[in-house]
């Protein structure tokens, strides 16, 4: 019978990284059906999901006893080349490999930086403003919005209206009303951003102020935590989102991240329209309007 972590938080605050693991590795096997990976399936009367744990320790080649400790959260002494054979047998994604790596093989982290304050180099926020036509914003720790430009300001609302600890990509998503109009795709930016959440707490489970985000969340939304409880993990990368602007109606957007040198907790995630297209004659104009479309827009400074 497969086990179920009593809680997800551990007494100093943090996740709790033994439950985290647990329950990650669980719900990636029970997705797997035995014909997935090539087993023959005896029957539908199967009492679990997905495969069984005897099946996911032979597909790794470990014994399951092995495979056992491990899903109970036991990662301890766990060799690379094991979690590799587990990741093929489960075929996971590469950010789902990072992630099983980060929880069952965990990098020391002082807990004095788990919540300190991030700060963005001067340089950095002048490139923000030298990009007049881009809607650009840096993302750190939790996706707390670190810095924007003016072109942000007018697409997404006026952060800088917001108190600090409002400014996190999580709380505007599943906390503001303005965001489900803004997002034509709202279900996927949920997913996404819920996916970021939980590959930022696989790498840092002793941080506070992002288990007290994943509470506060738990408690206020039930969409964040029917999608919290899937466990899925993500990067961020690239792509196009849909907006539906108050101002200049709908647009299609295509987005790029940039994880900076000097600091991998920060993202740098610009904008941009095809050359030509409605959209981008949508941004010009939202350009020409500045501080005039800050202030008419989404209203995304009213939680």
């Amino acid at each position: 019978m497969d086990e179920q972590p009593e809680s997800p938080h551990e007494p100093g605050g943090g996740l709790d990284r033994r439950a985290e693991l647990s329950e990650f590795l669980r719900t990636r096997r029970a997705r797997l059906k035995p014909e997935d990976v090539g087993l023959p399936d005896f029957g539908r009367h199967r009492r679990v999901p997905g495969l069984r744990r005897e099946e996911l320790a032979q597909l790794a080649g470990v014994s399951v006893a092995y495979y056992t400790r491990l899903e109970q959260g036991n990662g301890r002494n766990v060799s690379a080349e094991v979690l590799d054979s587990i990741a093929r047998a489960l075929r996971l994604s590469d950010a789902e490999h990072a992630h099983l790596t980060h929880l069952a093989k965990p990098k020391q982290h002082k807990k004095k930086q788990a919540g300190r304050t991030q700060h963005v180099r001067p340089a950095l926020q002048h490139l923000l403003d030298s990009m007049t036509d881009v809607p650009a914003y840096v993302t750190g720790r939790r996706s707390d919005v670190l810095a924007w430009n003016r072109m942000a300001s007018a697409l997404f609302g006026d952060w800088g209206q917001l108190p600090a600890q409002e400014r996190n990509w999580a709380r505007l998503v599943f906390l503001n009303r303005d965001s489900r109009e803004l997002f034509v795709d709202w279900d996927q930016k949920a997913y996404d951003m819920v996916s970021f959440l939980r590959m930022d707490a696989g790498c840092h489970p002793d941080d506070p102020l992002l288990s007290a985000l994943v509470g506060e969340l738990s408690v206020k939304s039930e969409e964040f935590r029917r999608l919290w409880a899937t466990h899925d993990v993500k990067e961020k990368s690239y792509g196009v989102k849909r907006l539906r602007h108050p101002l200049v109606g709908e647009l299609t957007l295509s987005f790029e991240s940039f994880r900076l040198a000097d600091d991998g907790e920060q993202i740098l995630i610009t904008y941009h329209a095809e050359p030509g297209s409605p959209a981008a004659e949508a941004l010009r104009l939202l350009a020409s309007w500045g501080t005039d479309a800050t202030r008419a827009g989404t209203g995304a400074a009213q939680p």
